[in-house]
C-alpha cells in the first residue's frame, strides 16, 4: 500500500477507498472537495500508471464526479491533478456554485480554508458512503 504523502495527510480526511484509489475529503468546508489518490507508489503522473490503473483511475474519477456533481447540485465539476506542493498523484475533484466565492476561476489562494467541524465532517462522510456504496472504509 502506497503511503499518502504528509500533506494530504495534514490537509485530508480518509473516507474509504475504491479498487484502485483511497478517497480523501479536503478540510475545507468552503467546498465540497474529495481526492483520489491511486495506492501505487512512487507515482506522479497519470501517465506512469498502467494502461489498466489509467482506465481504473477514469472509472473510479468519473463515478465520483457525477456521484458528486448530484449528491451537491453542482453547477460545474472541477477536476485537476496538479501535483505542484504534492508530487504524489491525486486527482482533485471540486464541486463549483456560480455563487461561490471564488467562481469563475479556480479555488486555490482565493479564501482561508474553514475546517469542517466534527459534526459537519461526520455528515460528509456519512452521506459519502451512503451515497457511493462501492466505497471501502478501513
Amino acid at each position: 500500500m502506497a503511503e499518502l504523502h504528509p500533506r494530504l495527510q495534514a490537509d485530508c480526511h480518509v473516507v474509504g477507498r475504491f479498487p484502485l484509489c483511497h478517497l480523501l475529503v479536503m478540510n475545507d468546508a468552503n467546498y465540497p472537495w474529495c481526492i483520489l489518490v491511486p495506492d501505487r507508489p512512487d507515482i506522479t503522473e497519470i501517465y506512469q500508471l498502467t494502461d489498466d490503473d489509467q482506465q481504473q483511475l477514469l472509472r473510479e474519477s468519473s463515478y465520483l464526479a457525477e456521484a458528486m456533481a448530484i449528491m451537491f447540485n453542482a453547477d460545474k465539476m472541477n477536476i485537476a491533478a496538479l501535483g505542484n506542493m504534492v508530487p504524489q498523484l491525486h486527482v482533485h475533484h471540486i464541486v463549483r456554485y456560480k455563487t461561490d466565492p471564488a467562481w469563475p476561476a479556480p479555488v486555490w489562494g482565493r479564501q482561508a480554508a474553514r475546517p469542517y467541524t466534527e459534526g459537519e465532517l461526520l455528515q460528509l462522510i456519512t452521506l459519502l458512503k451512503t451515497t457511493l456504496p462501492d466505497v471501502v472504509t478501513g
